[in-house]
């Protein structure tokens, strides 16, 4: 209403407020006539503009005959039988009845005027149990989760696989030909879980897709694959999501942290080993939490709502055309559709990357040797040296590594001329140091070795070597190398002659064996 009705309209109130009763209808009639509407248009715009005063509440406001003890049997009968899908088995008032009837719960209340029990309806009960916090709906509400931050892109990626339900191809791998080999829908009344043996028929030719987002940016990388969950899956969409693809398909390099769900393949040993040797930290958050991995869990609905939408309107004969297709979409989408909580585009988003958060990956090959290759036990030399692919590796600026050691090496994916040894830091977690090769002459000798006659250089002390000159000094009671030595020289008695080897035979006395 605008200002003007507004004001002709709370006079028309005020006129049949103080009409008083008997008098109010007479003052509506002219008040239609004059607005020219009807008399429940009238009233119905006075209560708009008129303010109602509260109604008063109630003396037993809040309370209930219901007991927050009943309550929890209630809500409990309820929970127990809510299916998976939402289902719910147990009506309130089937609830109600069966507990009465088991006298596990009383449910009523007694009047006090005539001493009559009256059992609680069950719109009362079901009020009581919403003011308890207790009725299922209210149970069943998603607990609150923390969001969590990425430092840039690049820092965490989120690595998932879903099945697509509507689609299946003809997989050449089985044995199919190329006959009618077009993308199928996946019609309702055909396959469901009604008729198992037609998902049967078509459980190798079902399309997966596998979709991967870097959390800082929300850039989506997507492949389609037969074959379901497998490592061999998994680990080939990490490897070509890594590889620098050129154009609109920006995202590329190493990510610091994979976080994905704990499925057996993405934590197998070829994933970890892959992970392992390229230094990114693989994490599996809790079971039947999904939602910890939101942003690929929203990756895989975008991607059915923008992309998959449309596979009914084309001809698509074998996956590597859908993955083309997809390949497309990804360039246009990350590019032009903005992220609701940074504001930009993925692809803008992710170039705010700067070289030193960009980790270049290893070809695709030097890929997937590491990713089926372990680390390697090698003992260390006198030299502080260990053998691998050939070379020796210089080991001294591993930490605390000594002579005899056996440690674990894998090949540096980056430099040729670099080996990476496994060592466990101070919070517990596997690290590399990285240990260079040891350059040598024509003759065998290591380049940077003092030449004899003319110089001399040290290896510097290992652990176990600092250790033996602790325990020596304890023994002769010296607090330096050189009093140590000197000690040793004058043959001076450890303990400084404290410590009687022979006490306990010099204490025992003769026993006699037998007294008989």
């Amino acid at each position: 209403m605008n200002a003007i009705l507004t004001e002709r309209v709370l006079a028309i109130a005020q006129a049949a407020e103080k009409a008083g009763h008997g008098g109010k209808d007479a003052v509506y009639q002219t008040g239609c006539q004059a607005l020219g509407i009807s008399k429940a248009t009238l009233l119905r715009k006075i209560k708009q503009v008129s303010y109602k005063p509260p109604r008063k509440q109630r003396v037993d406001c809040g309370t209930s005959a219901l007991t927050r003890e009943e309550a929890l049997q209630i809500s409990g009968v309820m929970m127990a039988s809510h299916r998976k899908n939402g289902k719910r088995l147990y009506s309130l008032e089937q609830a109600v009845n069966d507990l009465r009837a088991n006298n596990l719960i009383n449910a009523g209340y007694i009047d006090n005027e005539t001493g009559e029990w009256f059992p609680l309806s069950v719109d009362a009960i079901s009020r009581a149990l919403y003011q308890y916090r207790l009725h299922p709906n209210q149970l069943r509400a998603p607990a609150p989760c923390v969001q969590l931050k990425t430092e840039h892109p690049n820092h965490v990626w989120q690595l998932d696989a879903s099945l697509c339900v509507l689609y299946y191809l003809k997989n050449p791998a089985q044995g199919h030909t190329t006959r009618d080999s077009g993308l199928r829908m996946m019609s309702e009344a055909e396959f469901n879980k009604n008729k198992p043996k037609n998902l049967a028929r078509v459980i190798n030719d079902r399309v997966w897709s596998f979709e991967l987002t870097d959390h800082t940016s929300g850039w989506i990388y997507a492949e389609y694959r037969f074959g379901g969950e497998t490592t061999q899956n998994f680990t080939d969409v990490l490897i070509n999501a890594m590889q620098e693809r050129g154009g609109a398909d920006v995202l590329h390099g190493v990510p610091r942290i994979l976080y994905t769900d704990p499925g057996c393949a993405l934590v197998s040993s070829t994933l970890r080993n892959l992970c392992k040797t390229l230094g990114i930290q693989l994490i599996a958050h809790k079971a039947r939490n999904a939602r910890a991995t939101g942003s690929v869990e929203k990756a895989r609905d975008i991607l059915e709502c923008h992309f998959e939408s449309g596979l009914r309107f084309v001809q698509v004969n074998h996956i590597d055309e859908l993955n083309r297709l997809v390949g497309l979409w990804r360039k246009k989408y990350n590019r032009t559709a903005l992220h609701r909580r940074t504001g930009m585009t993925r692809t803008d988003c992710w170039l705010h990357i700067t070289p030193g958060q960009l980790i270049k990956a290893p070809p695709v090959d030097v890929c997937r040797e590491l990713a089926v290759s372990q680390p390697e036990n090698r003992k260390v030399s006198t030299h502080l040296r260990v053998s691998f692919r050939g070379s020796e590796y210089d080991v001294r600026q591993v930490p605390g590594v000594c002579v005899g050691d056996t440690v674990q090496i894998v090949r540096n994916p980056w430099r040729d001329s670099e080996a990476q040894v496994v060592v466990i830091n101070e919070d517990g977690l596997e690290v590399f140091c990285r240990v260079p090769e040891v350059a040598k002459d024509d003759y065998g000798f290591a380049l940077n070795s003092p030449t004899l006659g003319e110089s001399f250089k040290a290896l510097p002390h290992t652990p176990a070597q600092h250790h033996l000159s602790e325990v020596e000094q304890t023994l002769y009671g010296t607090t330096t190398p050189g009093e140590t030595a000197a000690a040793q020289k004058a043959n001076a008695l450890p303990f400084g002659g404290r410590f009687n080897p022979y006490l306990e035979n010099e204490r025992d006395t003769l026993s006699t064996i037998t007294e008989n």
